[in-house]
């Protein structure tokens, strides 16, 4: 597979760093997510349908007319006729769509059902398993690295470090960590048999596999001189992630706060319609939430009817903020004047729209241009630029501790000095 030329530009170390010690969805997914408008079904058996009968492609299609096309019919045929093996047509096909897809922009990409179904899970902020993220070891051990909340595992005593021996009676050294994880999604039964070892001692549970909740957000409270001060963190914008962003703004709003930090810190995005509904929590129908540009074509999104918030928002943000993150800060900037703190932002200003294919794989393309609601365009080297520009300290990378995160105590000096 070729590789897309990224753009030159200047990164810092935070990557991946600022996800809070346990949030679940740390390293599900690691490539850049997009923002989501539209999911929809790629019908490929009709495609190929057409491919496989070039007669009936050049008197009856509507593609008739196109050349391109007609010439891509024409060597689909000849290789499937004359490849000395017979031909896999799906993968045929999957590879041409992912052939056709890195000629296009680096944010427009073909998934294998591996990094589909991660994918798919990241966004969706839930699956079906067990809650347990696995890595194998120099000895090729499959072991456990975290283990989610409330999950199945944590409930029958799972905990980090703990070998997986096998599964259903299946030896995890011969499945591996991705072949357990099959095995947890595709089992026929619900519950799980599960040998595992702790140090020196063996043991084993049954484990009922379950819808288990990804947690994006997180919030605190400080006492800031005489100010209290809410503090929510979202580490992407999946499907639950409103829901959850809503429960905890709901509790720091109970407290009366005086000022609100929204850290989207190496947030890299997720579903627009999760970040449609948080900025409908700010702003009214006279603001501009962002807008779309689509081949010359200009759209406008507003907010609904939200009470006005009587807290100033300050809003952190690094150079993996990107995408829906840069959407949250751009319009909360250019409606509210809300301060952003931290580094200038990745720079993502595209749309990408996800196709599902019928063997399980997805690709994604770019489909339109976001502008913020002043209609500026924030991509590739353009970013957002901070309002008070603040480099993370590399210590804290070796406490996380409050008081080293350099970031959030600007943001709390801004808060006393009532800048």
């Amino acid at each position: 597979m070729n590789k897309k030329n990224t753009k030159k530009k200047k990164k810092n170390n935070t990557k991946n760093k600022l996800i809070t010690k346990n949030d679940p969805s740390k390293n599900v997914f690691s490539a850049r997510e997009t923002i989501l408008v539209s999911l929809s079904t790629l019908i490929v058996g009709l495609f190929v349908g057409f491919l496989l009968n070039k007669t009936k492609i050049i008197t009856k299609s509507s593609f008739v007319n196109d050349k391109y096309l007609m010439e891509f019919a024409q060597n689909y045929q000849y290789i499937v006729d004359n490849y000395y093996e017979e031909v896999d047509k799906q993968k045929l096909i999957n590879g041409a769509i992912e052939g056709m897809t890195n000629t296009l922009d680096e944010f427009s990409t073909y998934m294998d059902e591996t990094n589909s179904n991660n994918f798919s899970i990241t966004l969706n902020g839930s699956y079906s398993g067990i809650g347990v993220q696995i890595a194998e070891d120099k000895d090729k051990n499959v072991v456990v690295t975290s283990v989610f909340k409330d999950s199945p595992a944590e409930k029958s005593g799972i905990r980090p470090g703990d070998i997986l021996l096998s599964i259903n009676g299946k030896d995890s050294k011969d499945l591996g960590s991705t072949g357990f994880v099959k095995e947890v999604r595709g089992s026929q039964s619900k519950d799980l048999k599960i040998k595992y070892k702790r140090e020196d001692e063996e043991k084993e549970v049954v484990v009922e596999r379950s819808i288990v909740e990804l947690t994006s957000v997180k919030s605190e409270t400080y006492d800031i001189d005489d100010k209290k001060v809410g503090y929510i963190y979202m580490s992407i914008f999946a499907n639950n992630t409103y829901r959850q962003f809503k429960t905890e703004l709901e509790k720091l709003e109970k407290e009366n706060i005086d000022y609100l930090i929204i850290d989207v810190r190496s947030n890299t995005g997720g579903h627009l319609t999760s970040i449609d509904s948080i900025l409908d929590l700010f702003l009214g129908k006279k603001h501009i939430m962002y807008q779309f540009n689509e081949k010359g074509k200009i759209t406008k999104t507003y907010g609904t009817d939200s009470e006005e918030k009587k807290y100033k928002i300050i809003l952190l943000g690094n150079e993996e903020t990107a995408s829906a993150s840069e959407v949250l800060i751009a319009s909360l900037k250019e409606n509210l004047n809300s301060i952003f703190i931290g580094t200038k932002t990745y720079g993502k200003g595209t749309v990408q729209e996800l196709k599902n294919l019928t063997d399980g794989t997805q690709y994604k393309i770019t489909i339109k241009k976001w502008l913020t609601p002043k209609g500026n365009w924030i991509n590739d080297t353009e970013g957002i630029e901070p309002d008070i520009e603040v480099e993370l300290d590399e210590h804290y990378f070796e406490t996380y501790e409050t008081e080293d995160d350099t970031q959030l105590q600007r943001a709390f000096d801004y808060i006393k000095k009532g800048e």
